[in-house]
């Protein structure tokens, strides 16, 4: 929403602007002009990046659109399944909890919570980590450093489309002269018209310039710095997990260490100790509550 609504902002702006000074706003309107500069940007894209990247850059243009980030009842979710799994590394045998971590789509605690569930590169993460506790010969400053250098890897992988988008973005301006200069050209083999014909193709030209300035500094780079922000969000919920487990794994009880994992919460999106409580001690039912609500 947030998007669109910038989107009418700038739109109304920008054209009412120019309507206001007495420019016509036929005038702007040149598909050709277009053409050029989004499909040469769209080409130099494909061809700067793999068809991967391509893909995901298109998810997370969805995921911007849509402010796919996590929201309080997913942190809930999140801390209600590790503080199960806890319990289990505490009360049951390894071979109880390796049943939960070698197959979470049957496992009752990751079933009592499907959006985590859901998100199968994050119950990777939990699994992989659980599994590490069980084997119980490696230290917690090593464990602290694997995941530092995981969670990194993973911010990076996400990060991409947002350099793609980036990269991008910077080249508009340049396509746009370069559409500019196709327009002057052809401006130039029309010297013998009448000054309201020349006049015009200049004019068709120039619009050339303007619409790669706009769309570099007024689409792409807007929603490149959207999606960044949405990807940082969301590589929170590994921060969660690491500082959750690593605090277990220092000999913290579960309900000790999901409020290390809830400290590293945003203030805007951080649940309450009694919300984090009643998700804990009813596994789904805080989830369940906030929906209602």
């Amino acid at each position: 929403m947030g998007i669109l609504i910038g989107f009418a902002v700038i739109m109304g702006c920008v054209l009412g602007g120019f309507m206001a000074m007495g420019g016509h706003i036929e005038v702007l309107i040149q598909p050709w002009e277009v053409v050029i500069i989004c499909g040469a940007a769209l080409g130099a894209f494909l061809i700067a990046n793999p068809m991967k990247i391509v893909k995901d850059t298109g998810k997370s243009c969805i995921e911007a659109f849509k402010q796919a980030v996590p929201k309080e009842k997913d942190y809930l979710a999140v801390l209600g399944v590790l503080h199960s799994l806890m319990r289990e590394l505490r009360t049951k045998s390894r071979s109880e909890v390796e049943a939960h971590i070698d197959n979470p789509q049957e496992s009752a605690v990751f079933q009592a919570f499907p959006t985590v569930l859901k998100n199968k590169d994050l119950t990777n993460f939990i699994c992989d980590y659980c599994r590490i506790i069980i084997i119980g010969n490696a230290r917690p400053h090593e464990i602290e450093a694997l995941m530092d250098e995981e969670i990194h890897t993973i911010r990076a992988d996400k990060m991409k489309a947002y350099h793609a988008l980036t990269a991008m973005g910077d080249g508009f301006p340049a396509i746009g002269i370069v559409a500019a200069v196709l327009g002057v050209v052809k401006a130039m083999g029309a010297l013998d018209q009448s000054p309201e014909i020349l006049g015009g193709l200049i004019g068709a030209a120039l619009v050339g310039t303007f619409l790669g300035i706009f769309m570099s500094y007024c689409v792409v780079g807007p929603i490149a710095s959207k999606v960044k922000s949405v990807r940082e969000k969301q590589n929170r919920m590994y921060v969660v997990v690491k500082q959750t487990l690593l605090a277990y794994m220092n000999g913290a009880l579960p309900q000790v260490a999901i409020e290390f994992g809830r400290k590293t919460i945003s203030a805007y999106e951080r649940p309450t100790i009694d919300a984090v409580e009643q998700s804990t001690m009813n596994p789904g039912g805080a989830v369940e509550m906030k929906k209602a609500a």
